[in-house]
């Protein structure tokens, strides 16, 4: 039975994700050396991953109240995944503070591995979406 609650849940964790995806593409088309474009970057990961986990938590916390457990645990791993937040923002910051000749291509790999890891999460958020509507066809 589809519970509006629980499908809400997943906007909230949907939205944050796709708009990482839609903004994170934008810095491949950028020199990632030049010092504001690099802290911009950061700050835009920074913001992404604070916002994730506020939605994490209350996603969460929505699909206990309404009793569906296996979403509880799958939110539960998508929040613990934003504990590599703490590793990755030092990787990057680490980058932007040395500013060595090359920080442009340690910078570009960074952000792709972050996009990577954001669109493998987002699609396995969609992919569950009709697990919360009743049973896939």
């Amino acid at each position: 039975m589809p519970n509006a609650a629980a499908l809400f849940a997943f906007v909230i964790l949907i939205l944050p994700m796709g708009y990482l995806l839609l903004a994170a593409p934008g810095f491949l088309f950028v020199k990632l050396d030049v010092p504001p474009v690099a802290r911009l970057m950061r700050m835009m990961f920074s913001a992404y991953f604070q916002v994730l986990a506020i939605a994490a938590v209350v996603g969460t916390v929505v699909f206990a109240l309404t009793e569906r457990w296996a979403f509880v645990i799958g939110v539960g791993v998508l929040a613990s995944a934003l504990l590599g937040r703490r590793w990755f923002l030092a990787r990057m910051d680490a980058q932007i503070a040395a500013w060595p000749a090359d920080v442009g291509r340690r910078l570009r790999r960074l952000h792709c591995g972050g996009m990577a890891c954001n669109a493998a999460q987002l699609a396995i958020v969609i992919a569950s979406v009709p697990y919360i509507m009743g049973t896939p066809a």
